[in-house]
Formats: structure tokens, C-alpha cells, sequence
């Protein structure tokens, strides 16, 4: 594990930057830290176009003392418009490396220690997938679940863009990524509190709020619903159900931190891409 300098700055999040709109893309150009201690946790759905993530991300950790990325579902598709035609773990390690290069953390690296205010926490990039484990009502099986999404019309377009190779299914690309990550989080100092970046939420209970509750399918895994417990997590982030607010489950904060469509964000009365402060950590809902 590698370490701040220590003793200043703050841990900011965001996710769901989407920079195809014109409008993020412009939110993305104008975001900077506050002080030079300043740390940013990009928790997914950059883009689906690999130049606009490496140009997000370069600007990004040109600005910020050090920037962790973990993937979304939009980054791992396979985009008819996207110059890079990979799919699956390829697409997802070409990703990695481009990170690398950037001095961008990803969820194959050390788990940087954040030992600024509110520290020492490890924080850790985690990229799980899903496993189809979050089913609608009154079905017992994905093939249930996909039945009836499809009869509903909401079906998230990683059925046809989100490859797995060379993994069979998406969500053997899932329980793979679930056991190694959960190996590398059980060796953590057992004194060490962790925050726990992901795309998807841990544990199910956020999708409870989703106007259209089949999309669940496609927001994580039952597999990591104790996770939150198991890990000394002082903060679990998560993007992806473009519902950014802070909730509390079993006594651990979760953080939703997108920032959505242009025609979501529109509608709130927060200005569009504020980064959310997970560490120190003060209440900003009143």
C-alpha cells in the first residue's frame, strides 16, 4: 500500500461524468480541488469512448494530488462509434494500462492509505460487475428476471454492448472478480478502516428508490451485501443509479455521487457536478 503526504486536504468523489454530452463535458473541465492535498475517487461511467475517458482522466490527475478510478458499465462497452473494438477483460486491462500511464489508482493496483483528516483509511477501487442476484419481485431466476424486463421495456443496454471475454456470462465475469477482490480485501490490516469505491452499491437496499425497479438486475451483486460490515468500511461509494444522495445502512454511510444526464441533473437544485466529500466527512444534506 502507498500513503499521502498526510495531514491536509480532503477525499472528494463523483461518477457518472457521461462526457458524450457536451454539457458534462464542460462540468468535467471546470472541476478542481480545493487545496493541493485534494484526492478524487471517479467511481465509473466516465464514457464508453476510450479517448474521452483518457482525456477526462488526464485532466483530472493533472489537477488533483491523486486520482482512483474504478470502472463502470459504460466504460466496458464494446461501442459501435468507439475507435477501440476490444471487448471484455481486454478492453477492461487496455483501460488499466491507459490508467497507468496517467498515474490514475485502478482496482488492479496497491490499495492507496488516505492519511489526510479523517484518516488513516485504505481505499479500495473495487470493480465487481453484477450477477443478475438483485431479481423483480416474484422472479426466481435470471432468465425470469430478463422475461420480465423485457415484457416491461427496461433493459440495460449492456445485454447487447457489455461483453464478457472470455468469460461465458457476465456474471462469471462477476463471481471471478467478486472472489479475487475479496482476497485482497481480507489481507488488509484488521486495524484499518476501509472506503470501498465501486460502481454499483455493495448491498441492495439503494435500488429500492428507482422508478423503474427491474434496472436492479443490472446494480450489483448479493454476493457483497455483508461487505460493508466485514471490511471496517467507513464509507462505501457507488454512482451508476444517477441518484446521488447520502444514506445509512446498518450504520455505514453509502454515497451515491453522479452526476447523470444533462436532463437529470437539470431538475435538482444542487449545481450539476459538485463533488461530494466522503472524507472528512460532514453532514451537507440540511
Amino acid at each position: 500500500m502507498t500513503s499521502t503526504a498526510g495531514g491536509a486536504g480532503q477525499l472528494l468523489a463523483i461518477s457518472d461524468l457521461h462526457i458524450g454530452y457536451p454539457e458534462n463535458r464542460a462540468l468535467v473541465e471546470s472541476m478542481a480541488p480545493e487545496t493541493d492535498e485534494d484526492w478524487l475517487l471517479v467511481a465509473g461511467d466516465v464514457s464508453e469512448n476510450v479517448a474521452d475517458i483518457h482525456w477526462a482522466l488526464k485532466t483530472l490527475a493533472s489537477r488533483f494530488r491523486k486520482v482512483v478510478w474504478t470502472p463502470g458499465n459504460h466504460e466496458l462497452w464494446t461501442h459501435p462509434k468507439d475507435t477501440v473494438t476490444l471487448r471484455g477483460v481486454a478492453r477492461y486491462e487496455h483501460l488499466v494500462e491507459m490508467c497507468r500511464q496517467l498515474d490514475v489508482v485502478t482496482p488492479e493496483d496497491p490499495y492507496p492509505v488516505w492519511d489526510g483528516p479523517g484518516g488513516p483509511v485504505a481505499i479500495a477501487p473495487l470493480f465487481l460487475l453484477y450477477d443478475y442476484s438483485f431479481l423483480p419481485a416474484g422472479c426466481a431466476t435470471k432468465e425470469e428476471g430478463l422475461e420480465y424486463a423485457h415484457g416491461t421495456g427496461v433493459v440495460c443496454n449492456d445485454e447487447y454492448l457489455l461483453h464478457p471475454d472470455p468469460y461465458p456470462t457476465r456474471e462469471d465475469w462477476c463471481r471471478a472478480r467478486v472472489a479475487e477482490t475479496e482476497r485482497r480485501l481480507a489481507a488488509l490490516p484488521e486495524d484499518l478502516p476501509t472506503v470501498l469505491v465501486n460502481h454499483y452499491p455493495l448491498d441492495r437496499h439503494p435500488t429500492d428508490v428507482l422508478w423503474y425497479p427491474e434496472f436492479a438486475m443490472w446494480c450489483g451483486t448479493r454476493l457483497t451485501a455483508d461487505w460493508h460490515r466485514r471490511f471496517r468500511v467507513a464509507a462505501m461509494v457507488y454512482g451508476h443509479l444517477h441518484i446521488p444522495r447520502t444514506t445509512w445502512h446498518e450504520g455505514v454511510r453509502f454515497e451515491e455521487v453522479s452526476v447523470g444526464y444533462p436532463r437529470e441533473w437539470r431538475k435538482r437544485p444542487q449545481p450539476p457536478g459538485r463533488l461530494r466529500r466522503i472524507l472528512p466527512w460532514k453532514d451537507e444534506s440540511a
